[in-house]
């Protein structure tokens, strides 16, 4: 073997060991965010559980916003709610929906109205007094989101950020707001998605515990 495929051989696998610790440091990175959420986020995530509960037993419901990959979050946690998150748990449907699914509307809103208002126009419609909003965003500062914060309190529909950076301007609109400890995307996703499970398997808790209906009827 020549000095050539020799120093080829080098360079692939020095290439190869820097990649094994950036995977490495990416999911090291994840885990220490989950855990500094375990430590100190544990009061705030209980108080959103309340807001959820306390709309659904008032006959409210849960909407989500948001972009890119939050709005592939928006939609994978209003479908845990409507079709449920444990396979083990027999429960009813519970009203949540996604403001980023249908494509004729996010269209026509964005032609008609412009993109920020992609969310907080049919929020006006669809929303009433009593629900809750989860607006989600990885840096706080998505306008459509933060036009959505506006509408839901003009509304009074009560809103949790689940938010990422800085957190602001969306951070002051919210009544409760998760804010991940992070700027890079990827890390705060990892994030929401863990914090938006939780929510739900501690409300799926208390409302298998004792059902909607029993607590109206008692």
């Amino acid at each position: 073997m020549g000095p050539l495929n020799m120093s080829s051989i080098a360079t692939e696998n020095a290439h190869r060991e820097a990649e094994r610790k950036r995977f490495a440091a990416m999911m090291l990175r994840s885990a220490e965010l989950k855990r500094q959420l375990a430590e100190s986020f544990a009061d705030s995530v209980l108080a959103a559980v309340d807001l959820c509960e306390t709309s659904l037993r008032a006959g409210g419901k849960l909407l989500f916003c948001g972009n890119g990959g939050s709005a592939a979050d928006a939609q994978h946690l209003a479908a845990e709610l409507l079709v449920r998150l444990r396979s083990r748990v027999a429960r009813p449907s519970w009203p949540a929906l996604s403001l980023a699914l249908d494509p004729s509307t996010l269209t026509a809103l964005g032609n008609d109205f412009g993109y920020e208002e992609i969310f907080a126009r049919p929020l006006r419609g669809l929303g009433r007094k009593g629900d809750v909003l989860f607006a989600i965003t990885t840096s706080g500062r998505s306008p459509n989101v933060v036009h959505a914060l506006r509408a839901a309190r003009e509304i009074g529909i009560s809103s949790i950020g689940l938010l990422g950076g800085e957190g602001e301007p969306a951070a002051s609109l919210c009544d409760l707001k998760l804010l991940v400890p992070d700027s890079e995307t990827a890390r705060v996703q990892e994030c929401h998605i863990a914090l938006g499970h939780a929510i739900v398997e501690l409300l799926e808790d208390r409302l298998v515990a004792l059902p909607i209906n029993a607590a109206t009827a008692g």
